[in-house]
């Protein structure tokens, strides 16, 4: 594909129209779900993302889902790979494959035009009861995940168009309360919005402009970043909080501990000191812990002899769910 001229006032038309599908999809699902954590408290993001999963917009009304989606739709993208089809929608909660949290349920639906996979159209929503050991999802004498919730790992509700009965009932089988169902039809119809909003945008200006006026913001939104990251000086950093009582052990304390190297343009976080996770319900996942990053300044200290770059992932071993 040939590069296209990048036209600043059409720039400016793709980036405010990205927002708008977002802030639709988010008012779509202000007025059709039913649970109050959903329709009053707004516990849910909405967003759009390319073919590759990259973040495009987001309307995130609560901070700590911000950026809970990217890195599962391309997930969902790998795990899929070829089958993936006009008309799917693809269901995922499972903290062990990039999850947040079980009881924060997620929509993605794919979004073709002309035959080809141009983007992604997802919301995510703290849902009233995911099954589990107590009603609500909420179990703190959990010490495994099986006790806390029903994992859902990528798996297709709808399939080309058409809804997949035996999966559809296999997952509200293990949901207490009836009102997840109508609350997840909302996260697809308000998928289904984001998706005819964007058809409707490429319809107008093609996908050639569409893809290069993309790369345009990404590398826009890079530039800002850096300019951003910039302005810190160069140098190594650290800072630490607490985590105080696990729910299980009395006076347990934990410590998130972060390194941080500044060189230039780029930046690196290193939770690699943190303490170990525990079986109480106090543990967090790589998206939770992106999302939410600690907001204790930073403390300069002399540079290490070695940094390793690592990330707070979970332990697909352990039984116990990192949250």
């Amino acid at each position: 594909m040939s590069a296209q001229k990048i036209d600043p006032i059409l720039l400016s038309v793709y980036a405010r129209t990205f927002k708008s599908i977002t802030d639709e999809m988010s008012i779509s699902m202000e007025q059709t779900t039913r649970s109050p954590i959903l329709c009053e408290a707004k516990d849910y993001v909405t967003g759009l993302y390319d073919a590759d999963g990259n973040m495009l917009e987001q309307t995130e009304n609560l901070p700590i889902l911000a950026f809970s989606l990217a890195p599962v739709c391309k997930y969902i993208k790998e795990f899929f790979g070829d089958e993936i089809y006009p008309g799917d929608v693809i269901f995922h909660n499972d903290v062990f494959s990039l999850g947040n949290q079980n009881n924060d349920v997620a929509a993605f639906k794919p979004v073709f035009f002309e035959d080809k996979l141009v983007a992604w159209t997802a919301v995510k929503g703290h849902q009233a009861d995911i099954g589990g050991n107590v009603a609500g999802g909420y179990n703190p004498n959990a010490v495994e995940v099986w006790q806390e919730a029903l994992r859902i790992p990528p798996v297709k509700v709808v399939e080309r168009g058409k809804l997949r009965k035996d999966v559809w009932g296999l997952i509200f089988a293990n949901v207490r309360l009836d009102i997840v169902q109508h609350d997840m039809k909302a996260e697809m119809g308000a998928c289904t919005v984001g998706e005819r909003r964007l058809l409707e945008l490429l319809k107008k200006y093609g996908v050639a402009s569409y893809e290069s006026h993309k790369q345009a913001l990404f590398e826009a939104t890079r530039k800002m970043m850096e300019a951003e990251i910039a302005k810190i000086p160069n140098g190594n950093y650290s800072g630490e909080g607490y985590v105080y009582y696990d729910g299980r052990f009395v006076g347990s304390k934990y410590t998130i501990r972060v390194d941080i190297e500044v060189k230039d343009k780029h930046i690196k976080f290193d939770y690699s000191r943190t303490d170990p996770q525990t079986n109480g319900f106090v543990n967090g996942t790589f998206t939770s812990s992106a999302s939410a990053p600690s907001s204790m300044p930073p403390t300069r200290r002399p540079p290490p002899s070695a940094t390793t770059s690592a990330r707070p992932t979970p332990t697909p071993s352990s039984a116990r769910w990192p949250r």
